[in-house]
């Protein structure tokens, strides 16, 4: 028999990672390894047997950490064999709220080391897989404001937003209210670190806007009532190609890693290549993350000389790594992907901010060994690890998931790093060349003219870049953004069940 620890890699293996080139994995080995589950059903520890009815979802909570947590051989509460002693199911009847054992069972979180000093940045709960599973997808509840909150200042809790761009086909994209656009205040509250999460939150409600005069900010009488429906958003906000001399750029503008599109983002990548671009911009600069396996596919279009070289290489906590033969350790590895619509570029520029993050710093770090990685703009957040999506159920799978409850974990499972080993970002990635965002100096989206595009138009032409004044406006710390207040916070996932096979 197999043991029950090799039993769940090979579970997680099946259902949390598939090499983009393979096929579909057969449903005969699907079913075989069902079989196979049920038929240990005798040879489990006694580890396995019910949880009592009122401590349900807190004892998955602790086994499916346990299991895959990767931090669980740090956190003392999480040791192997904590849930055979006597007070374990008093100790998990001590949270009446999941959320809280969940906080409490991570290694640093940032809730609990906000100042500084936080490991865990990026693990979360949900007490509906379905939202979740929505919002791994691009589908939120949604006005469709893209924004950034920032500190009025450094030494300030009061907050200031303003519109990144406005998602089409929105409540926002029929009202008066456009990217540049600043607010202070919801329904004439003042936004603050204490309130915003509550104010924004609502279905509906008033923006108040304000301009900055040099200063500070002042209201200027407008407002902006807006509207949240069920929303999702296309990634790809903007393909095209901008002729400057000899040079044809493919610009790119590229919002989040949703498999759902990559169909639709090989389609956009065989319209650069048939209209012969010589140089391309990808902006991922509002663009948090998503699926390692649409990141390898968009590197993979970006270059296509290097198919089925490593792209990546993952790896799980000790519990889960040990004993990895060399073709469970080989399957860890994210490879390049055939047959795409490729640009064979040599140089990428890639556009980002504070709010670039997971698969987009992965697109950055996973193409530096092979090709010209030129990065402009800010620093980005520094999310070098992943997750999956974590059921209650025997294989932490959606299959034969608990129909008590609909709770779901999104931990940190893995750590990532470039085909030459190099991982350590947590600090952000540097850009080549610096360059911050200003509002009073926003430009539009895809104009060449816009800041950032020019700057890398300019670093591609040899031509000098429109140059924006440093007191323009001051940089004010950046705080948060809307797609994490959306749910879509700063990810970078593996295809789980609920992705298809």
């Amino acid at each position: 028999f197999l043991t029950k620890l090799k039993l769940k890699i090979l579970l997680l293996r099946l259902f949390y990672y598939r090499n983009p080139n393979d096929m579909k994995t057969p449903l005969k080995s699907i079913l075989f390894l069902f079989l196979l589950a049920f038929s240990l059903q005798s040879c489990e520890d006694n580890d396995d047997v019910a949880a009592p009815a009122d401590v349900q979802i807190n004892s998955f909570i602790w086994r499916g950490l346990n299991e895959v947590y990767l931090w669980q051989a740090d956190v003392p509460n999480l040791a192997d064999g904590r849930n055979l002693k006597s007070d374990f199911n008093s100790f998990l009847r001590g949270y009446s709220k999941p959320e809280d054992l969940f906080e409490d069972l991570l290694y640093k979180p940032e809730s609990k080391y906000p100042n500084g000093g936080a490991v865990d940045r990026f693990s979360w709960i949900v007490d509906d897989y379905t939202v979740l599973e929505q919002q791994l997808s691009g589908i939120t509840k949604n006005n469709g404001v893209d924004f950034r909150l920032s500190y009025i200042s450094a030494d300030s809790n009061d907050l200031w937003g303003y519109v990144r761009y406005i998602i089409p086909n929105s409540d926002a994209s029929n009202k008066a209210i456009k990217r540049g656009d600043i607010f202070t205040s919801i329904n004439g509250t003042k936004l603050t670190v204490s309130n915003y999460q509550t104010l924004l939150n609502q279905d509906s409600y008033t923006l108040n806007l304000a301009d900055y005069n040099g200063t500070t900010f002042v209201s200027n009488g407008k407002s902006v009532a807006l509207t949240k429906t069920v929303l999702e958003e296309n990634p790809i906000f903007i393909n095209k190609v901008i002729v400057s001399g000899s040079h044809k750029i493919g610009y790119l503008m590229y919002n989040g890693f949703y498999d759902e599109y990559d169909d639709r983002l090989n389609q956009a990548f065989g319209e650069l290549k048939a209209q012969g671009v010589t140089d391309f911009v990808l902006d991922l600069r509002y663009n948090g993350g998503g699926a390692i396996s649409s990141a390898a596919k968009l590197a993979s279009m970006i270059t296509g000389q290097f198919d089925t070289q490593i792209f990546s290489k993952m790896t799980y906590n000790a519990k889960l790594m040990q004993g990895l033969s060399t073709a469970d350790l080989e399957d860890l590895n994210v490879r390049f992907v055939k047959n795409l619509n490729s640009l064979n570029m040599s140089t990428v520029y890639i556009l980002t901010t504070a709010s670039t993050a997971s698969a987009s710093e992965l697109i950055i770090n996973g193409l530096k060994p092979y090709i010209n990685v030129v990065q402009i703009g800010e620093t980005t957040t520094g999310k070098n690890v992943g997750s999956f999506t974590v059921y209650d159920s025997e294989t932490l799978t959606k299959r034969n998931v608990n129909p008590n409850h609909k709770y779901a974990m999104q931990p940190l499972v893995l750590k990532i790093t470039n085909s030459q080993n190099f991982g350590d970002y947590t600090g952000g990635l540097v850009p080549t060349y610096q360059q911050y965002e200003r509002v009073t100096n926003y430009g539009v989206l895809g104009d060449a003219s816009e800041p950032l595009l020019n700057l890398a138009i300019s670093k591609i032409t040899g031509a000098t870049a429109k140059r924006i004044p440093d007191d323009s406006q001051p940089n004010r710390p950046y705080f948060t953004d809307s797609k994490i207040i959306n749910g879509l916070n700063h990810g970078m996932y593996l295809k789980t069940a609920t992705k298809g096979f």
